[in-house]
């Protein structure tokens, strides 16, 4: 069943529920307010007798005439002796008349049906002194009561019917409009299915409620980052057939060489051996790479601890100048830097950018570790060649190389930078580069101090 047929069946058995109990107290509440309101016009009538029959008197009680002027239509009065004898009747309806004269020695009243039609009554003693000598009765049918009672019920029954039809086209096109984000979302998504393209709803902020609103901006949110996600993964598989396609043609170029001139000459062979393994190498590594930047969208990539990031860079720094001959030298004036992180992924950056720094400086590298306000802060500095402001803003795309040949020189596939911009980013870090040609480059981080 349907979201709109549930809301609508749910919402119509509410209102048939209350519309019903509502009848129902209204009825009930008009019979009884009629009903005591009968019942009072009785009393005052026999108060009005029994004044006009005084002094009480049984000759009084006697007389045949003394009911006439208390006499209405529908009504019977009549006084009975305790022997059941009628001493006077007035009435003209014949169910009334037709009921036996009954002598009663206490005050009684209520309701009763005659011939299917509602009867107030009320019977009263009457006395002569102290002693009682007879009793009255009086029995009113309620016809016009009971006629106001059935355009009651008829009334309420319409009204109660047009409030049902009301609420069902009503309901139906509340839940039509309060729905139709819903049925869009079911529409786009499976064009997107049948299609294959990303799309997002269109919707009219004034017809829609607070709710379906954000439904819709985050099902629209969702499909900005799909399209975000695809395009990043097709701009990554087009970056790295072209980056494969390099190493893969010079590797069946020297493979072509080997099996022309390889056997008989020396030196191509040497050379075509030699050039091979070094473009089998920078394949390891472009793949090693691919690998580590796919692992790293993933969002549970991090192994989170808290640490001191000093000594991290020491050792860093004691592996480069072991490694490459290298200089790097480390300030860190208040000799501990807490942080919390992911230390191999946090070391791993500064790999990075240290391996960097010596690939494109010829001199000593400054790593300057320092805390202030809550706040770590890395600065990564050479002297060598810089890089152009213009090409700043894209160092951190896959594959982007400000100089393809020198970094090709240098054993760079461009997905360095890219790797440590998304480590900063899952450390809900800041990354910037200060840089000028000849001057050499600044790369500075900014961490959240967050301690436990």
């Amino acid at each position: 069943m349907t979201l709109r047929k549930r809301y609508t069946l749910f919402t119509i058995f509410w209102i048939i529920f209350i519309l019903l109990l509502f009848n129902i107290f209204v009825y009930l509440f008009v019979i009884n307010i009629t009903t005591r309101s009968e019942e009072q016009s009785l009393t005052d009538k026999v108060k009005l007798l029994l004044e006009n029959t005084h002094p009480q008197q049984l000759a009084t009680y006697k007389n045949p005439g003394l009911l006439n002027d208390f006499y209405n239509v529908n009504e019977l009065i009549r006084i009975v002796s305790p022997s059941g004898e009628i001493w006077s009747e007035e009435g003209s309806d014949k169910e009334l008349l037709s009921q036996p004269a009954v002598y009663y020695r206490s005050h009684d009243s209520g309701l009763m049906t005659i011939g299917g039609k509602r009867v107030l009554y009320m019977r009263v003693p009457l006395y002569e002194g102290p002693i009682q000598v007879a009793s009255m009765e009086i029995m009113r049918k309620m016809n016009t009561l009971d006629t106001y009672l059935q355009i009651l019920v008829v009334a309420l029954a319409v009204t109660s019917a047009g409030a049902i039809l009301f609420a069902i086209f009503g309901t139906y096109w509340f839940t039509s409009r309060l729905t139709s984000p819903i049925q869009q979302m079911v529409s786009t998504m499976r064009e997107i299915d049948r299609s294959g393209k990303l799309r997002k709803i269109e919707s009219k902020p004034e017809d829609d409620s607070a709710e379906m609103q954000q439904l819709v901006r985050a099902f629209n949110q969702m499909i900005e980052r799909l399209d975000r996600t695809f395009a990043r993964q097709k701009q990554f598989v087009a970056d790295a057939s072209h980056e494969l396609k390099t190493p893969l043609t010079v590797i069946g170029s020297y493979a072509g060489m080997l099996k022309r001139w390889g056997r008989d000459d020396a030196a191509v062979r040497d050379e075509a051996i030699e050039s091979i393994a070094r473009e089998v190498e920078r394949l390891q590594n472009l793949t090693k790479s691919m690998l580590t930047l796919a692992d790293a969208e993933q969002e549970d990539w991090l192994n989170l601890e808290s640490f001191d990031l000093v000594p991290i860079v020491d050792e860093l720094s004691e592996m480069m100048h072991v490694t490459f001959n290298r200089t790097v030298r480390v300030n860190a004036a208040s000799g501990s830097v807490f942080m919390k992180g992911d230390r191999d992924k946090i070391r791993q950056l500064f790999v990075i950018l240290i391996d960097n720094a010596i690939k494109y400086s010829k001199d000593t590298i400054d790593v300057t570790v320092s805390s202030v306000k809550q706040t770590v802060r890395v600065y990564v500095t050479d002297k060598g060649i810089g890089i152009p402001e213009n090409e700043i803003p894209y160092l951190f795309e896959r594959f982007y190389r400000v100089d393809g040949a020198r970094s090709r020189a240098t054993g760079g596939v461009g997905l360095g930078l890219s790797i440590a911009k998304r480590i900063v980013d899952l450390h809900e870090g800041q990354i910037d580069v200060m840089s000028k040609p000849g001057h050499g480059t600044t790369i500075m981080l900014q961490f959240p101090q967050r301690k436990g």
